[in-house]
């Protein structure tokens, strides 16, 4: 009962209802929330605080920025939605904000365009030298099935481009990247497709800042060509699978076009069914059928495979304790 409280006392304040509107819409800055209600840095931090410290508000780092949103999840999730619900929404100081927090969107979205605009060319030199994406894309719905209630993870979010397409059937998603450039697009593409459901966040694809068994789903789209370990990649993603989870790899068949590696940092040239099956085995799990999509040259490759049921990762674990030991 004590918690609860906590939480109506933090939300009990009228410039941290303002913030929880404005953050449950979308993640935002410090410096762009200050914009938006029009309050001192320090002021608005205070509030941020202690919203964060009721569980009313994540916080999470990216570099050097700092963002904030409501939980997805969780009690302070559960609290808060009624408490949402309960502001009039024709409030001037509300529809201000919104209009604010509007303007901040374009500005983001400006943003990413010109950086998109400005890097466009390399990656449509790319897509001409393999199947149309949009067959990728089927192709990938179809191999995963429905999502209806899952979470998923996608490793090397790029655009953000697979976090639409199965973001809006899923109950959370969840992109990684370490570029703040790409994860700039990727956010102005999810807040195009008004998916409130999924966020992007700066991470290492090699240390997840994930626990194990949290994800249903984990997509690796167009990421291990650009891996050093492509293996390290894919035993990290089988870490965060969840008991029967999936981990798709998305990527390019061997080839010969060196091209690649010396103008668009490619750091592998394809991969063999055999290399990423035994990465599979090697992590536990069992590869399932692959996917081939022929292009002129290159071949996009749909690699599957299934996480142990609960009882089997037990024993797993298990063996590779005793093992250590």
């Amino acid at each position: 009962m004590e918690q609860v409280l906590a939480r109506l006392r933090a939300a009990a304040e009228a410039t941290r209802l303002r913030l929880l509107a404005i953050c449950a819409e979308c993640e935002l800055t410090v410096s762009e929330i200050t914009q938006i209600i029009g309050q001192s840095q320090p002021r608005v931090s205070r509030h941020l605080k202690l919203l964060c410290e009721a569980g009313l508000l994540v916080r999470f780092r990216e570099g050097t920025w700092v963002f904030y949103r409501t939980p997805n999840t969780g009690p302070g999730a559960e609290l808060l939605q009624p408490v949402l619900d309960l502001l009039p929404r024709d409030d001037e100081t509300l529809l201000l904000d919104r209009t604010r927090l509007e303007q901040v969107k374009a500005q983001r979205e400006q943003i990413a365009t010109e950086y998109f605009r400005a890097n466009a060319d390399d990656w449509d030199r790319i897509r001409s030298l393999h199947i149309d994406e949009a067959v990728v894309e089927r192709a990938l719905i179809d191999a995963i099935g429905d999502l209806s209630g899952g979470r998923i993870l996608d490793i090397g979010t790029g655009t953000g481009r697979i976090l639409e397409l199965l973001g809006k059937t899923a109950e959370e998603g969840v992109g990684v990247d370490m570029s703040r450039e790409m994860l700039a697009v990727a956010r102005a593409r999810l807040q195009r497709a008004d998916l409130s459901n999924c966020l992007v966040r700066q991470a290492d694809m090699y240390q997840l800042p994930y626990p194990a068994g949290m994800f249903d789903v984990v997509t690796l789209h167009q990421v291990l060509h650009y891996a050093e370990r492509p293996e390290a990649a894919i035993a990290e993603a089988a870490r965060v699978l969840a008991p029967n989870g999936r981990l798709m790899v998305v990527d390019f068949a061997t080839h010969d076009r060196e091209e690649l590696r010396e103008e668009h940092a490619h750091r592998r040239l394809g991969f063999e069914d055999g290399a990423i099956n035994t990465w599979f085995r090697a992590c536990e799990l069992s590869p399932g059928d692959v996917i081939s999509l022929p292009g002129k040259p290159l071949t996009v490759r749909i690699w599957s495979a299934h996480a142990s049921a609960k009882e089997q990762k037990a024993q797993i674990a298990n063996n590779h304790n005793e093992a250590a030991e």
